[in-house]
């Protein structure tokens, strides 16, 4: 099943791997299927169905010039699922701008088939900064993404990459090969896409969606995440779902399935085991 046609007719890249009781993984922003390997094939080998998929615009997937608002890609994300015939008994991981999805499914498609999510240094429950969301990102500096990457997009995901794995200000930092894989995955991306995903990411407030999450949610993050800011969303988001588990990464940045691979991998088996 290497793809599936969503409602609207655009051509998603599915990853199907393993059987068992399935996992969908949802990835950020703006990177694809791809970034999470590492932990796919743990869990495909610890006996789950482990389902990844490039979301539209990015990797493999079609690039339409519409669709990059949270309830499209969250309509995207139930076309997989029941393509896959993988919307029941299962758990929906979002990684970063993939924790959207995952607080929109609940909401919007009333959280049907889970019996549990997991949300990764996520955006929920909202980025940016007002006056009743003090610790957001502020509006000046979501602008600057976008004219950052308008103005030269592969230097600025060059630059981008470095914040998003600690790079400088971790211990134990990627290597230059790790940067560079990123980079190209974040280049196979539409312009379009990665620009107006970036709006949706910025600008979309989860907060509403979180009393629709009744299932146990496991909520990872780490504390000196420069991309999400932690105290906006981590730990904004377990304090305002029912049945949450918040586990920080003291002094780890925003790329955990990276920089903290191992322990992530032994953290979602925990979680998936309960």
């Amino acid at each position: 099943m290497p793809y599936i046609k969503t409602r609207d007719g655009t051509d998603i890249y599915v990853k199907d791997w393993g059987s068992g009781r399935p996992v969908v993984l949802v990835h950020g922003w703006p990177l694809s299927a791809d970034s999470w390997d590492p932990q796919a094939l743990a869990l495909a080998e610890a006996g789950f169905r482990v389902i990844a998929y490039d979301r539209r615009g990015f990797g493999r997937s079609g690039q339409p010039w519409s669709g990059y608002d949270y309830d499209t890609l969250t309509d995207d994300l139930s076309d997989v699922m029941t393509a896959a015939g993988a919307d029941r008994d299962a758990t929906i991981i979002g990684f970063s701008m993939g924790g959207g999805e995952v607080a929109r499914y609940m909401s919007r498609h009333d959280g049907k088939g889970l019996v549990s999510a997991g949300l990764i240094g996520s955006v929920v429950p909202y980025m940016l900064k007002t006056d009743d969301n003090p610790d957001g990102v502020p509006e000046e500096q979501l602008q600057q993404i976008a004219a950052g990457i308008k103005k030269d997009r592969a230097k600025f995901f060059a630059d981008f990459f470095k914040d998003f794995f600690g790079v400088g200000y971790v211990t134990s930092p990627v290597s230059q090969e790790t940067l560079d894989w990123a980079w190209r995955l974040a280049m196979q991306a539409g312009l379009k896409p990665t620009l107006a995903c970036a709006e949706s990411f910025g600008h979309t407030d989860f907060r509403g969606d979180l009393p629709a999450f009744r299932v146990p949610t496991l909520v990872l993050h780490g504390t000196e995440d420069k991309t999400v800011p932690i105290d906006a969303s981590g730990r904004a988001a377990a304090a305002g779902i029912a049945n949450a588990q918040l586990v920080e990464y003291d002094g780890a940045p925003h790329g955990l399935f990276a920089t903290e691979s191992d322990r992530l991998t032994r953290d979602l088996l925990a979680f998936l085991g309960r």
